[in-house]
């Protein structure tokens, strides 16, 4: 185990001195740069500057930023615990940067931790990241899957906190694929559990979340009321790092409402905390902010060096939303100015950040603004191309007040081209939204509620905002109420009507159906059967390998392995189902069969819901082997570092959800290494022919999925493979 030299730790300790003067917090600073300075023995001196870069990363992130590099690369001569911790850190600070592409390449190198490191800490930490990353990318329902699992660790640990912090995560992942009920369910759920964890910080971020769920469904006067409350929070626990975040919020709020002079003093309120910490991000989500107000107010100078500056801060943390945000409103500066040549550039490069991140909803934006430029050129074809593109993605992933501003943009251009009837259409669908929209009608509630937290943020009388909230979730509650009883009536005819549909057809078609049936289970029983030779060859070669190799003690223990798993597979393989509970030791038996070939070069883990075993679950048997084959012979796992392969078992409705993960190469790279592919397309059609069958039986929809674990990489490979949920009531009994 290596120690830090001197001159590296002379480096360290000048550098953290030289800046240790700045931001009021210097006392604390100065206790752990000598405590880091003072402690001899190495991994205790690790361990201080780990609480270093702690505290840096409330209190000056860009201090924070400069240290954990040396931090990961000195992890590197400790044990797991600490290498995680480590590189952790990293990954939170890339976070907090907006550097996605590495925050997601430090939390995938997190995942291979799970197996090592029991800690339900550990765990908590990984799963609710994990849930983050695929959420953003968004894969919503491998989110859902790591964030409950993060949710089941913190309800077993009674840790309010971390249950806060799930639930403020499912919520975030129902928002972004508009499941709005199920979002604010879990919003609110994480407010209770977040009070009781008596963190204000983490509590503040609950109200927070609430506001974001209401902006992004179009309710701007509960936003802003929320993050009042926020921020009220975020002032007793005098967190920098929150406040610039909820008052640029508040600030984008009043834009909305073309309050300009209301929201530059919130963007500048957000520029002066994130500079006491140092915060470089929101320091240039500040700037961009401003000249976003300035752009309006038409100071098309001030506007370009706000952006510009954040242009620079953005770059350096490779933040690529920022960087589209900032480039989007760079190319509206030009578009006034009527440089349309630079505005087009402009906002060819927001495109780009934009597609590298999958923001879908920001991009319909930009095509918006690049409509706009080929109207004022007067290029009515080009615009209308990329307006119509941009009212196709808002329909997608915008919102109602976004749409209804394109419509009024195509209304100019069939008004330009003499296309009466088509400008007053898309006229009329303005005018329309302007009617309903009640953004515009919440202006006037807005400009109260700031007055009122002005007022109240000297008097400190939270009582009456609280009341104000409560009136409107109720007034919300009823007009919701109302609208879901009609929904509910139209609905019970819809269904009474495709009942009677499907009890006449129902009748008509029984006979047929139980011919299929029995068609069915005679196919399955000879896919079955073509499942068992081929496993037995590749068993018997590995046997074969170690006898060539004189192993005689490997022999041996996979032999006796080998016994056990042969017995189960010649018991079970003639059965239309087995218990789940049978098929999981199947796997375990041939995984440590492979594990013991390769030398352990490679980690895996089960994981089945509780409620499958319980309820006595049923699986067709070797469902998932070949795929555990195909992960381990051609995804190379015994090659690459850090091997994992994953499986899961969860109910969702009435089907049972199997998941089948790997880091390996991935499939493009395993097309380069010259092996048979013989058997691998005979299992994937043989095992698409079961699903297919056992759909025809019972009536389902399940299916196979197969795609790149890491999509942006393309390695390693992910297997979803939906099957009807069965029990068998025998096995209770």
């Amino acid at each position: 185990m290596s120690r830090y030299s001197p001159v590296w730790l002379t480096l360290v300790t000048f550098s953290l001195l030289i800046v240790k003067y700045g931001h009021g917090q210097e006392s604390r600073e100065n206790q752990l740069i000598e405590s880091l300075n003072a402690e001899k023995n190495p991994k205790k001196r690790f361990s201080r500057l780990m609480a270093l870069g702690e505290y840096y990363k409330t209190n000056n992130l860009y201090k924070a930023d400069s240290i954990k590099d040396i931090i990961l690369s000195e992890s590197r001569n400790y044990d797991d615990s600490i290498r995680f911790n480590a590189l952790f850190f990293c990954a939170e600070i890339a976070q907090i940067n907006g550097d996605q592409k590495e925050y997601s390449s430090k939390i995938l190198a997190c995942q291979p931790f799970l197996n090592k490191l029991q800690s339900d800490d550990f765990k908590f930490k990984v799963y609710r990241h994990l849930g983050y990353y695929h959420s953003d990318n968004l894969e919503y329902s491998t989110a859902d899957f790591y964030l409950r699992m993060a949710s089941k660790i913190a309800r077993k640990k009674r840790n309010f906190k971390w249950s806060s912090e799930a639930n403020v995560h499912l919520a975030l992942n129902f928002m972004r694929s508009f499941q709005k009920d199920s979002a604010l369910f879990y919003v609110k759920k994480a407010m209770n559990t977040g009070r009781l964890s008596g963190d204000k910080a983490v509590h503040a971020q609950t109200w927070n979340t609430q506001a974001r769920i209401y902006q992004f469904f179009g309710q701007v006067e509960l936003s802003v009321a929320k993050n009042f409350v926020a921020i009220r929070l975020a002032e007793e626990v005098r967190s920098p790092f929150l406040l610039a975040k909820f008052t640029r919020e508040i600030g984008q709020s009043q834009v909305e409402i073309s309050n300009f002079f209301v929201a530059q003093s919130y963007f500048q309120k957000s520029l002066k905390y994130a500079r006491q910490i140092n915060d470089r991000r929101q320091i240039a989500l500040a700037l961009s902010k401003l000249a976003s107000v300035q752009l309006k107010t038409n100071k098309y100078s001030q506007a370009a060096a706000n952006a510009n500056k954040a242009l620079e801060f953005l770059t350096e943390l490779n933040d690529l939303n920022g960087l589209g945000e900032t480039h989007n409103i760079l190319g509206m500066i030009h578009q006034e100015k009527q440089n349309y040549e630079e505005a087009k550039s402009s906002f060819n490069k927001a495109l780009v950040f934009y597609e590298e991140t999958n923001n879908r909803g920001a991009s319909a934006g930009v095509y918006h603004n690049v409509g706009n430029v080929f109207l004022k050129q007067k290029k009515y074809d080009l615009a209308l191309k990329w307006l119509e593109r941009a009212i196709e993605k808002r329909k997608q992933f915008g919102t109602k007040n976004e749409i209804s501003n394109t419509y009024r943009v195509i209304s100019d251009v069939y008004q330009e081209t003499k296309n009466e009837r088509k400008a007053l259409e898309y006229m009329t669908l303005y005018v329309d939204y302007l009617d309903s929209n009640t953004t515009i009608q919440a202006a006037a509630k807005i400009t109260e509620l700031s007055e009122t937290y002005r007022s109240q943020s000297q008097i400190d009388s939270m009582q009456r905002l609280r009341q104000e909230k409560e009136l409107s979730e109720t007034k919300l509650d009823n007009v919701q109420l109302r609208s879901n009883l009609q929904a509910y009536i139209i609905i019970a005819f819809i269904v009474i009507i495709i009942l009677a549909g499907v009890i006449i057809f129902y009748r008509w078609n029984q006979t047929k159906i139980k011919q299929q049936r029995q068609e069915a289970e005679m196919r399955q029983t000879l896919l079955r059967t073509q499942m068992n030779p081929h496993f037995v060859f590749n068993a018997m070669s590995v046997i074969q390998s170690y006898i060539f190799e004189n192993d005689t003690v490997n022999s041996s223990k996979f032999l006796v392995n080998f016994s056990r798993l042969m017995r189960l597979i010649l018991e079970n393989s003639p059965k239309e189902f087995i218990p789940i509970s049978t098929e999981i030791e199947i796997l375990e038996k041939y995984l440590s069969m492979q594990k013991l070939r390769f030398q352990d070069r490679f980690e895996y883990f089960i994981e089945c819901q509780e409620v499958l075993q319980d309820n006595s679950a049923v699986i067709p048997p070797m469902i998932t082997q070949p795929f555990i084959e195909n992960a381990i012979e051609h995804g190379q796992l015994h090659t690459i570092e850090g091997g994992v392969i994953r499986v899961s078992f969860e109910k969702q409705s009435n089907m049972l959800i199997i998941r089948i993960e790997d880091n390996g190469v991935g499939r493009k790279a395993s097309k380069n290494f010259k092996k048979s592919s013989a058997h691998k397309s005979m299992a994937m059609t043989i095992t698409k022919d079961r699903i297919d069958n056992l759909n025809k039986k019972y009536g389902t929809d399940g299916f196979m999925k197969i795609e790149d674990y890491n999509k942006s990489l393309e390695t390693g490979t992910k297997v979803l493979i939906s099957l009807p949920f069965r029990v068998d009531s025998n096995l209770n009994s």
